[in-house]
């Protein structure tokens, strides 16, 4: 029985072993044929990332092409939580190795225990993210990035401004051309191998765009100097704050734009909120004493008034509605000069309540007060320009002085700069400009030029402003002293704000400077001595950077 049976099973054997190899071939042709494509994206998936191509942000440069901001290449490390587990060797491993606290990363990676993505430590140097990937503890990957530099520091930082983390602008010109620097990352398509590294480039997915460079105005040699009256006066005098601004009169581009206290762009650990502030474009101030040249000028186009025409400011003071308006002593008559020259409160106020009372403040909004320069740069004030629905005497006497309206920095040089330039007015530029934009008229030639004689005589003997003057130059300006505002109304006794403002060569204006110190302690607080002695030192060494001829090399008088 055992031999007939015999020959069945070995035919049902055969029989279940060709079924099973019929199976395995049809499972095969139909794994090639008819799942090869599932297949193929299955595999594809689990080897293949799309990984970002890194690209440069656009770099910032001076006007000769010095660079202000710059982007450098960095690592920063990521884990994936779900593979460097909370509390594993791995981890405490790579605390040691990154200093990073072992309580706090174990807590991030429970936290982030869902999640594929985790930031470890951003903007490491290539040399430090390395030696950590080269110890290769699992879930640790890097990712290239850019972090931004800045050369110069805080001396030109209030108007580059500076970038966050993720290479966003945050403030100045960073931040007011963000679209015009920001890069474009791309993408590209890899294979990766089970320890996360690329074995193969497949191809790019989209190719990265760098940002574009930004060229500014501003001269960096000239940047350095004021940069450095500007902190030295600051120390000596004890002041608050401080802000100074060059113009050139021939194009409106700001050649050199600084402010104390300052802060260092590359190292913001310590950073103070008040010192971010680009003042001589943000803040404002009364401008005094320097707006008379302005007045004048509303005179002289007013037709009522000449270059000789005469005021008689005795006996020293005025009374209107109440209020004195004096002047530090009885100058008796004076001409349209000599107002200027003695910084007369009282004739520059009868000059302001014999004219059509619109006019004065029509001339100031004309110079550019009460309105924006035209720099584009993010929170640029417009400050105060009262426009009264009636107008009282009072009222008119304190703005034709420089009291109840307020200015920028900015705002002051690009008004000096509409006398300097002979009665024409040009936009403001933080940008190098290729050539001199089209210039406004803003008043007849032969007056805007009596103005700027009448300013010279304040820098020689007998004038408020001899500290101002520049060797073998002549220097036209105007000296300001404004009693600071009290927090409980009215003006502080004993706090100040020291101001001069500008031009030089006084024969053919080239450059305009505005220098503002914000309540100097001491003895010394008038704007003749300190605000001139600052403007005759950058002056000074900017003439020289540019190369500009003398126009004096006769000795100064005074």
């Amino acid at each position: 029985m055992n031999q007939i049976e015999y020959p069945w099973r070995m035919r049902f054997i055969w029989f279940l072993l060709a079924v099973a190899t019929g199976l395995v071939i049809w499972r095969l042709v139909d794994l090639n044929l008819t799942e090869r494509g599932f297949l193929q994206r299955q595999g594809d998936a689990r080897m293949e990332r799309t990984v970002a191509l890194a690209a440069n942000r656009g770099m910032i440069v001076d006007r000769h092409g010095k660079p202000l901001a710059v982007s450098a290449p960095v690592v920063s490390l990521w884990a994936h939580p779900q593979e460097l587990l909370p509390g594993s060797d791995a981890a405490a491993q790579l605390g040691d190795l990154l200093d990073i606290d072992l309580l706090n990363l174990n807590a991030r990676l429970q936290r982030m225990s869902k999640k594929e993505f985790m930031y470890l430590r951003r903007h490491l140097n290539p040399e430090q993210a390395q030696a950590v990937l080269d110890e290769n503890i699992e879930g640790v990957y890097a990712q290239r990035e850019f972090h931004r530099y800045y050369p110069a520091g805080e001396v030109a930082t209030h108007l580059v401004g500076f970038n966050n983390v993720d290479d966003r602008g945050q403030e100045g010109m960073e931040l007011a051309y963000e679209n015009w620097l920001r890069a474009q990352s791309g993408q590209k398509l890899v294979k990766k191998d089970r320890e996360g590294r690329i074995v193969e480039d497949l191809r790019v997915l989209r190719a990265a765009q760098p940002g574009q460079n930004l060229q500014l105005s501003i001269d960096l040699r000239m940047q350095y100097v004021a940069y450095r009256e500007l902190k030295a006066v600051v120390q000596s005098h004890q002041a608050k704050s401080a802000a100074a601004v060059i113009l050139d009169v021939t194009t409106g581009e700001v050649l050199a734009m600084v402010n104390q206290p300052s802060y260092n762009p590359n190292n913001r650990k310590n950073m103070e909120l008040d010192s971010l502030r680009n003042r001589a474009l943000t803040d404002v101030f009364e401008p005094g004493s320097t707006v008379k040249p302005l007045t004048i000028s509303a005179a002289l186009m007013s037709g009522q008034y000449t270059l000789d025409s005469e005021i008689d400011t005795s006996p020293g003071f005025l009374r209107i509605k109440g209020k004195s308006i004096r002047d530090h002593r009885n100058y008796g008559v004076l001409d349209m000069t000599g107002i200027i020259t003695k910084s007369s409160n009282v004739g520059i106020t009868k000059l302001a309540m014999s004219m059509p009372e619109q006019s004065i403040r029509d001339t100031f909004y004309s110079f550019g007060l009460g309105q924006h320069t035209g720099t584009g740069f993010p929170g640029e004030s417009v400050g105060v320009l009262p426009n009264y629905a009636k107008w009282h005497p009072i009222n008119l006497a304190t703005m034709s002085y420089g009291y109840g309206i307020s200015v920028t920095p900015m705002q002051l040089a690009a008004a000096y700069s509409v006398l300097a330039s002979h009665g024409l007015k040009r936009p403001v530029s933080l940008l190098k400009l290729d050539a001199a934009p089209e210039a406004e008229r803003i008043m007849p030639e032969q007056q805007a030029q009596q103005v700027v004689a009448m300013m010279e005589t304040v820098t020689n003997l007998g004038g408020t402003g001899t500290r101002a003057q520049v060797p073998s130059y002549r220097v036209a300006g105007k000296t300001g002293t404004v009693h600071k505002p009290g927090k409980s109304g009215g003006y502080e006794d004993d706090a100040y704000a020291a101001i001069f403002a500008g031009m030089a060569p006084a024969s053919r204006p080239r450059l305009v400077c505005v220098v503002v110190v914000d309540q100097p302690q001491g003895e010394q607080y008038y704007g003749g001595e300190v605000a001139a002695p600052v403007f005759s030192r950058i002056m000074a060494e900017s003439l020289r950077l540019l190369n500009v001829a003398p126009d004096n090399l006769a000795p100064n008088k005074g």
